[in-house]
């Protein structure tokens, strides 16, 4: 995860998750719909933040949710880092 104070309010947020990390589309869907959702509920923690959220290593269909856990613990530490 990338991120940088936004110029201006609310940031922006963007994935980034390559064929190479993952294979199908669908499955690459999946991981960004459950991406999507998580950034959504702490959305107002995140407002002063642009972010990119990128896949850098191969994601299987099977840890699709240990990928979203991990990027809800660093969303979580960022939302942290605005109080």
């Amino acid at each position: 995860m990338i991120a940088v104070r936004a110029s201006e309010a609310p940031g922006r947020v963007g994935y980034v998750i390559g064929r190479k990390s993952m294979r199908l589309a669908v499955d690459r869907n999946r991981l960004r719909r459950r991406l999507r959702e998580r950034v959504r509920v702490a959305r107002p923690a995140l407002a002063d933040w642009d972010v990119i959220v990128r896949v850098r290593r191969t994601v299987l269909r099977r840890d699709i949710a240990a990928a979203v856990d991990e990027a809800t613990l660093l969303i979580g530490r960022l939302a942290g880092a605005t109080r």
